[in-house]
């Protein structure tokens, strides 16, 4: 018997994670503007986390989709997945940012 895929769940889930790889890839902006570059970089890493967890989230969807399992997408699941591109780009830029600050200032706290 195979297990019913709750679409909501799974949005929520990826909108969850997603948002919280955006938010701290913000912080990371905001506390390398002041010097922190270790914070900085702290943070970057929990976006990184974040993403990740939310990847897993739609890898485990794309994989049930692809036995035969999947279920009908929604415009909740639609903006999920906006949400996750948002924050894996912002998180990108976020990172080119905060090594340009490093380049500008030389590295220094």
């Amino acid at each position: 018997m195979t297990k019913t895929i709750n679409i909501e769940q799974v949005s929520f889930e990826i909108i969850l994670h997603a948002g919280n790889a955006r938010s701290s890839a913000m912080e990371a902006l905001q506390v390398v503007k002041q010097g922190d570059y270790k914070q900085a970089d702290d943070k970057m890493e929990e976006a990184e986390s974040e993403l990740h967890k939310a990847h897993q989230t739609q890898t485990s969807l794309l994989q049930k989709e692809a036995t035969g399992e999947g279920a009908t997408p929604s415009v909740l699941l639609i903006h999920a997945q906006d949400h996750l591109m948002t924050a894996m780009t912002l998180k990108d830029m976020a990172k080119e940012m905060i090594d340009l600050y490093k380049e500008i200032r030389g590295g220094k706290e």
